[in-house]
């Protein structure tokens, strides 16, 4: 795992690694790391949060998206993604694009 040093921001661009497979089970998924074999588990917001970040994305569209979803506050869905962003981050799930 890697430290983040990475401050994200709205138009930070957020992408799912290649070297994983997924699959959702019951509104919520579950990620295996290919690379290093371990298994990642989200909840039903986290899942569309991964949906979202397949391609390219950036971190204001997901929580634009997910606040309009789910009828979350901007600033806490915006301070909930980022934790899970740099979580999946240091799970090497994620590549993160500050600019």
């Amino acid at each position: 795992m890697n430290e983040s040093t990475l401050e994200l921001t709205a138009a930070s661009v957020v992408e799912a690694v290649d070297h994983q497979t997924s699959a959702e089970v019951d509104g919520e998924n579950v990620i295996l790391d290919l690379e290093e074999g371990v298994y990642y588990g989200l909840n039903p917001v986290g899942t569309q949060v991964w949906k979202r970040i397949q391609d390219p994305m950036p971190v204001g569209e997901v929580v634009a998206e997910i606040t309009s979803d789910y009828g979350i506050e901007r600033e806490r869905c915006f301070q909930d993604v980022v934790a899970l962003l740099h979580d999946l981050e240091e799970h090497n799930l994620v590549r993160i694009d500050p600019e």
